[in-house]
């Protein structure tokens, strides 16, 4: 409670609010952010959202996204926004660096009251107020707790509804997750009742494709997936020739390593995407307390998250970064 007192003093005082979040955005990162832009716009206050890149297409949907301004495309207009700002609300992101080299630079450039909202490990100490829950499932939920908290409650709005039920459901793989508490139903029975059509946000995430994204995520899984039945770990690498033949957009590889996790008996899945600018993506995803992927992305991979649920990057060629990979994986999962 003294944490949503102290966001809620700071809001009250503040007259530039900017809100910002990580670089490739999803639907906890825009949920988040759009929750909070509108509930501070229903009290009265300016407030813009400020990220490093622009939203996936498959995200075009959520109410007010439009309304994001991506450090990528208007970069001096994002940078003269942090300086002026008085407050900065850091959402779903434990370190600036998680906005890429620039935009965290800028941030930190900033001399102005901060406030992180985030629910991942290992949070950095550059805020003034830090709400930091790592058993949330999503960081929806936690701007949630301070809406509530902050009793600006009455101006809940279906469109607020609808972006908290995004960011909860995405980052809570539809409420599957061992992330879930009896807290996160207890906010989504709360919510309901706004008015908005859970059913059409589970339909825009998980129900619709292109036919290139279908054929792309046929292809990585009949040509590229990769099983290793000792460790039972499996990876999927996509090259950026690869991309190209399937007219890759942003977003078409979501979820693509949670398919890999799912065949019966793996205990991890990781992701190689190549990226422009020679580098490579990575994502790590796990079952269990004890087969954490954070560990190996931070130490290996520039990169960290959750004990299940991490990203990284490689600087090199894709077929090095994967070779990285076995190397190192027989440290965290050994041979059964």
């Amino acid at each position: 409670m003294i944490q949503y007192s102290q966001i809620k003093q700071l809001v009250e005082s503040s007259s530039n609010i900017v809100i910002t979040s990580h670089k490739s955005p999803d639907g906890d990162s825009i949920g988040s952010s759009v929750a909070l832009y509108l509930t501070l716009k229903a009290i009265g206050k300016q407030v813009v959202i400020c990220h490093p890149d622009p939203f996936p297409e498959y995200l075009a949907w959520v109410p007010n996204v439009n309304n994001i301004i991506d450090f990528e495309t208007k970069e001096n207009e994002v940078r003269q926004l942090l300086n002026d700002a008085d407050l900065i609300f850091s959402l779903d992101y434990n370190e600036p660096s998680r906005m890429g080299e620039a935009m965290g630079e800028a941030l930190r450039a900033t001399s102005c009251k901060k406030v992180m909202i985030d629910h991942h490990l290992n949070p950095g100490n550059y805020v003034d107020v830090m709400l930091s829950d790592t058993t949330s499932c999503s960081t929806c939920q936690l701007v949630y707790d301070v809406i509530e908290g902050a009793e600006w409650i009455e101006h809940l709005t279906p469109e607020i509804g609808t972006a908290i039920y995004l960011g909860i459901m995405t980052d809570s793989g539809s409420f599957r997750f061992p992330s879930v508490q009896p807290r996160t139903h207890e906010i989504i029975s709360r919510i309901l009742p706004l008015g908005f059509n859970h059913a059409i946000i589970h339909e825009n995430i998980h129900d619709t494709n292109t036919l290139d994204r279908l054929r792309l995520k046929g292809y990585a899984c009949s040509d590229k997936l990769v099983v290793d039945q000792k460790m039972r770990i499996a990876y999927i690498c996509l090259t950026l020739d690869e991309l190209h033949r399937f007219n890759h957009k942003k977003g078409d590889t979501e979820g693509l390593v949670n398919t890999a996790l799912s065949i019966f008996g793996m205990r991890a899945a990781v992701l190689f995407v190549e990226a422009e600018g020679g580098f490579i993506k990575i994502s790590f995803r796990s079952k269990g307390k004890e087969n954490p992927v954070n560990e190996m992305a931070g130490k290996y991979f520039q990169g960290g998250g959750h004990a299940n649920a991490s990203g990284g990057r490689y600087d090199g060629k894709i077929e090095d970064a994967i070779q990285l990979f076995l190397n190192v994986a027989p440290q965290y999962f050994t041979k059964l």
